[in-house]
């Protein structure tokens, strides 16, 4: 049991109740109040904290951080949910579904104003450096989003565009929320580079294995529509390596499912695309390709000077996200 991290999570949970408490229950923050109590892993802003604390900083002096990823983090999700159309997001109504989506795109844009207020808490000192960062992944987060819708309209998208897309939608936030704590913390320029390179790195392997997921992961657990991405033709690793390694004739069939709607029905054409999937091996190379941005991410770690109590929760968080099986 890693008590230091039970600690800080529970610190973190505490203000972030604090916070969804004081939120008005009206038809802006209502929606807000929502997503925000619906859980979630809470690794952003837990990451804030541990940075922090694994370079010898104040944890209380971090909180308005945590609280400004988190809040961020959030509004992504209400907004991409939208855009995707998805209709569970932790197992619940996602925003716009139970609201509606002119209520969703409010709060959201409420959500950011919201992080920035959090942010503008930090230490004076450090502001304009943590401004700079968030706003730079604020910014790269969006573009991340773009590149997404994009790829809908594209019938040929790379790997090597895939990654970068992934990088900046989902990974550069996790390593910004590192970068964060261990700024707040008083870390050296080179422990910051090494930190925000460990979290993005780290944030790939993730968005690798919830792409694994959503396709094969176990719809109780999972939290979300399993087979989501398939159903919105979503263009995620698995497609991109399919239609490279397909036959002809996989691929003519692949091309029909995702570009021309010929499986109407959402069960069989979830269930067609995960049986070429399989065929191809595409499952296990995604494992596989996760797997090696973990050991990247295990890599940029050994590089940082942090303390011994922080390299072993911060060892502790990569063995979560790489156990993750749900």
């Amino acid at each position: 049991m890693n008590t230091k991290s039970d600690h800080l999570r529970t610190l973190l949970e505490a203000e972030l109740a604090d916070y969804i408490s004081q939120l008005p229950d009206d038809n802006l923050y209502g929606p807000v109040k929502y997503i925000m109590s619906l859980g979630g892993k809470r690794i952003r802003p837990h990451l804030v904290l541990l940075a922090a604390n694994a370079f010898g900083g104040e944890i209380k002096k971090a909180l308005p951080a945590a609280l400004a990823v988190e809040i961020f983090h959030n509004f992504t999700l209400v907004h991409d949910d939208i855009m995707d159309e998805a209709p569970l997001r932790r197992g619940e109504e996602t925003v716009h579904k139970k609201y509606d989506i002119n209520t969703a795109i409010l709060s959201g844009d409420a959500m950011v104003i919201e992080a920035y207020k959090k942010l503008a808490l930090c230490n004076a000192e450090k502001l304009p450096v943590l401004l700079d960062l968030f706003n730079q992944t604020s910014a790269e987060v969006c573009l991340g989003q773009q590149y997404d819708m994009d790829f809908e309209n594209e019938k040929s998208v790379t790997e090597e565009r895939y990654i970068e897309m992934i990088g900046l939608k989902t990974a550069v936030l996790l390593g910004c929320s590192l970068q964060m704590g261990a700024i707040l913390a008083n870390a050296s320029k080179a422990d910051c580079e090494a930190i925000y390179a460990f979290g993005k790195a780290a944030g790939i392997g993730f968005q690798l294995q919830d792409d694994y997921l959503d396709a094969f992961g176990n719809p109780e657990n999972f939290g979300k529509q399993v087979g989501g991405d398939i159903l919105a033709d979503k263009k995620t690793y698995l497609i991109i390596r399919a239609l490279q390694k397909a036959s002809p004739k996989q691929r003519k069939e692949l091309e029909a499912i995702y570009f021309e709607d010929t499986i109407t029905d959402p069960k069989q054409k979830i269930e067609r695309v995960r049986s070429i999937f399989r065929d191809l091996e595409v499952d296990e190379e995604i494992q596989e390709r996760s797997k090696a941005y973990f050991l990247v991410a295990e890599r940029e770690l050994q590089k940082t000077a942090i303390n011994p109590e922080g390299m072993e929760q911060m060892e502790n968080f990569l063995s979560v996200l790489k156990g993750r099986n749900y």
